[in-house]
């Protein structure tokens, strides 16, 4: 398995902790990296993108509401929740990683993890926020 990918993984797996965790518990990740023993560059990414979602969930959240007609955030799988807060963030903040790569990595997640369904929920959603993104990226070139 490659050094994102495993990441990748690890980050989900983070995320979903800290999710948990999230209504006044404590959430600490050295419980998670305690009996792993993962390579530091692995470690390394897995922490720029949890911590990068956490920080920006505010902006991630907001977007992946937009692009998910009909769902609510709230009411989503909360793994496939977690995959498109992952992914949202990389393809805002992490532009070294193509978009076809980001949606791709997503999509493998949400098959191993997910349900059924979420891989074609997944696909769909992060298709519209790579479209949202380009649209906003070209309007803001547009301008300056």
């Amino acid at each position: 398995m490659g050094t994102r990918r495993r990441a990748r993984e690890c980050a989900l797996q983070l995320l979903y902790m800290w999710e948990y965790h999230r209504p006044g518990g404590v959430f600490d990740p050295a419980l998670y990296w305690a009996d792993r023993t993962e390579e530091p560059s692995i470690r390394q990414f897995t922490e720029r993108l949890v911590t990068g979602v956490i920080e920006h969930v505010e902006e991630v959240d907001p977007l992946i509401r937009r692009a998910s007609l009909n769902w609510r955030i709230d009411r989503m799988a909360v793994v496939d929740r977690n995959i498109l807060r992952l992914a949202t963030y990389e393809l805002m903040a992490v532009p070294d990683t193509p978009v076809k790569v980001v949606l791709n990595e997503a999509i493998e997640l949400s098959k191993r993890y997910g349900s059924e369904d979420s891989s074609a929920f997944v696909n769909g959603v992060l298709d519209k926020i790579a479209s949202i993104l380009r649209s906003e990226a070209a309007g803001d070139e547009a301008k300056g």
